[in-house]
């Protein structure tokens, strides 16, 4: 029979051992989903040369993910237009629980916490109308306790600015098909834009692109320490667009865009599936797979190089340049306009790495 003060006791001791950290699960550095090799699919913890720090089976394929900031817990959110992000225990290898959205609507791939990781924010459409959403979900109940517009239509990543509690979003302007979530309905009339949220979501400030790149949806972001937004780019339509595929901005002046000579330009195909700077925050590079390749820039003087290598996409910020993976399996390290393989196995990487 327990006692009042074996209660007492009992329930001391537990509050009394120490919280586990990232470092409790083997100190991984970076989030990524993948494919393995038998057609099943997985988040890994994966640390900066490569290796795995553990690995969580997922139900179906995965997208990006979300990491607490201080506690080993993670968030893998399903590929757009997606149905459920998992909140996963890295220590035990865990499902927690399961995320759904409300009805009506669904989760487009991305989230972040905020700054003390008390709330997860989660980017969602309204299906019938593409219009923009960001969940608000209590981290310790998973109670879904709010969500606010994000004044825009399609949005699909999001990103938490410096030292603060407001956040940037993505809205790439599309109004899509949900039953083959491929046909956009609105070439004509897309709006795409850079929105800024404070955390309980009022409007802050919002870039729109000049009407000429109407079609140029804005799909994924990095932030510099500074509050300098990096921003992707994808062209909508049949043509092979001129239009350039990175931009950069910051709150209160008008957006740079950034592209290569015509030639190299062209073989991005009109499509950038991921964006990071570099450790020194002095230059940023966009992926393309479909491309193979990714281009660097300098944030100051434009175009520097670009690196080859098929079905390349993932990009994130690492010790002396970029960490890279690709379709094949392929974890490197992109340093000095050169890239060196870490790591190589029979899984296919979705399009991020985030860091942690």
């Amino acid at each position: 029979m327990t006692t009042r003060r074996g209660f007492i006791a009992s329930f001391l001791a537990a509050t009394a051992l120490p919280s586990l950290t990232w470092a409790d699960v083997g100190g991984p550095d970076y989030l990524a989903a993948a494919r393995e090799g038998d057609g099943s699919f997985a988040l890994y913890g994966l640390r900066a040369d490569g290796s795995d720090a553990f690995r969580v089976a997922l139900p179906a394929r995965g997208h990006a993910g979300a990491g607490h900031p201080t506690r080993p817990l993670a968030v893998a959110f399903a590929r757009r237009p997606g149905a459920f992000a998992l909140v996963i225990d890295c220590a035990t290898g865990r499902v927690q629980t399961q995320l759904t959205p409300p009805q009506g609507q669904y989760f487009n791939g991305h989230g972040v916490f905020s700054r003390d990781g008390t709330v997860l924010y989660t980017v969602e459409n309204i299906a019938e109308t593409s219009a923009g959403q960001i969940g608000i979900w209590d981290s310790a109940t998973w109670r879904r306790i709010g969500q606010f517009a994000t004044h825009g239509l399609g949005p699909h990543d999001l990103l938490r600015l410096p030292d603060s509690d407001d956040l940037v979003v993505a809205n790439g302007g599309l109004q899509t098909d949900l039953a083959t979530d491929d046909e956009t309905l609105n070439i004509a009339t897309m709006a795409p834009s850079l929105t800024y949220l404070s955390g309980d979501g009022r409007l802050l400030d919002q870039m729109r692109l000049d009407a000429t790149l109407n079609r140029n949806s804005i799909r994924h972001l990095a932030v510099r320490a500074d509050g300098l937004v990096a921003f992707a780019m994808q062209w909508q339509g049949d043509t092979t667009p001129e239009a350039p595929l990175l931009g950069l901005h910051q709150r209160g002046t008008a957006p740079r865009l950034l592209q290569a000579d015509p030639a190299e330009h062209l073989l991005m195909r009109g499509y950038a599936g991921s964006i990071a700077f570099d450790a020194t925050g002095e230059n940023v590079a966009i992926s393309s797979p479909k491309g193979g390749r990714a281009q660097v820039f300098d944030v100051q003087g434009g175009y520097q190089t670009s690196l080859i290598r098929s079905d390349l996409c993932g990009l994130a910020t690492a010790p002396g340049g970029m960490i890279v993976t690709d379709g094949r399996g392929g974890i490197l390290h992109l340093r000095d306009g050169d890239l060196t393989l870490l790591a190589h196995d029979k899984r296919a990487w979705d399009n991020h790495i985030v860091a942690l």
